[in-house]
């Protein structure tokens, strides 16, 4: 006879954290993941992730001082998230390309964040940009083996550390992609197999450091079951944010949860995004100007992304994300997961927790007939 917890999940341990279950929210940006959801996602026992990339839109000042407010909303959102969840682990997402990347991460770190996520590029420098005595864990976003080999060895060269823990994501991910729009479909670029690939690419460097590397498995991931099957690969856990959006306590207004909910598989569309990489959203009036070339900015206000030639830009994606975000949908869009079309209603974080354990504890007794 199998004792019960024998079904269970596994904790998911980065570093001295250790989360009750195996489940890290994705960071989505602007404004969908902030202490609201961060915090719900923390006491139901995953780690919750706030999207550093303006969210200064909290502030009253925000079009004014758009850098000052950004920089004061992650610090407030950061301690607004630890008091709300006390115990629970919060992280912050950081993109690479931002402009303030670097103050990002020196707010994140001395503001109490217990991880940095970090994607849309190699983040190469982030160790350094980390103040002498914030124990922060620093979790890079990878799209292959080389990518997370690359990170490893430059961190190591250079900072004399490693990762604490890899996100390695796959092109079934909601909003950017870390592929050219011709390799989506390739098998290679599998979540399955680029899960075994970053595995494998990191088992050196845990030789080497005598300890752990976790691999997080992301993109496309949906149910309990999903969660059992890269467990049993060999990740330590998994990324999700499309089934977060469809809470109660996601930040994003409720028009745009409820895009999520009308959505059907034909609405899913992968566009160019003006920080120079495909992105998956929703299909929408704002993405059909702008592949006619009716959106182009006249001027660039946010001054958001290294890689951005407002000159050149189809849009300014700072503002369309924005506007989505406050519901304005005929002045913006929703970047969203492959699996989008399979929500069917707004549930509480905690439901959702449970019933991504439910499914995992069937999937594991099914396994173990």
């Amino acid at each position: 006879m199998f004792s019960e917890k024998i079904y269970d999940p596994p904790p998911l341990s980065i570093g001295n954290l250790v989360a009750p279950l195996p489940i890290i929210q994705g960071g989505m940006g602007i404004g969908i993941s902030m202490s609201g959801l961060a915090s719900a996602v923390a006491r139901a026992g995953g780690i919750g992730v706030i999207a550093a990339v303006m969210i200064g839109i909290t502030e009253l000042d925000f079009h004014n001082d758009q850098k000052g407010s950004t920089f004061r909303a992650l610090e407030k959102q950061i301690k607004a998230a630890k008091e709300a969840a006390p115990g629970g682990i919060i992280g912050v997402n950081i993109m690479v390309a931002l402009q303030d990347y670097d103050e990002l991460a020196r707010i994140a770190a001395v503001s109490g964040a217990d991880l940095i996520i970090s994607g849309a590029g190699l983040p190469l420098r982030l160790p350094g940009l980390i103040p002498d005595g914030c124990d922060i864990k620093l979790v890079p976003i990878v799209s292959s083996g080389r990518a997370a080999q690359i990170i490893c060895r430059r961190w190591n060269e250079h900072f004399r550390r490693l990762p604490d823990a890899i996100v390695v994501e796959g092109p079934m991910a909601g909003g950017h992609l870390g592929f050219k729009r011709e390799e989506l479909d390739d098998p290679k670029n599998a979540i399955e197999t680029l899960t075994l690939e970053v595995i494998e690419a990191v088992r050196p460097f845990e030789v080497m450091a005598g300890r752990r590397i976790p691999v997080i498995a992301a993109g496309g991931i949906y149910t309990g079951e999903d969660i059992y099957k890269f467990i049993k690969m060999g990740a330590a856990g998994v990324q999700m944010g499309t089934r977060f959006v469809a809470t109660y306590e996601c930040d994003a207004s409720d028009r745009f949860k409820q895009a999520y909910i009308q959505a059907k598989k034909e609405d899913i569309e992968i566009i160019v995004s003006p920080v120079g990489l495909p992105g998956r959203a929703l299909r929408s009036p704002f993405i059909e100007k702008a592949k006619r070339g009716e959106k182009r900015p006249r001027i660039c206000v946010n001054k958001c992304i290294k890689t951005c030639n407002f000159k050149e830009t189809p849009y300014c994606i700072s503002m369309a994300l924005i506007n989505a975000q406050r519901g304005n949908l005929d002045a913006g869009f929703v970047f969203c997961g492959a699996n989008v079309w399979r929500v069917d209603k707004i549930v509480s974080v905690q439901e959702l927790m449970d019933e991504l354990v439910e499914g995992y504890r069937a999937a594991a007794r099914l396994s173990n007939r």
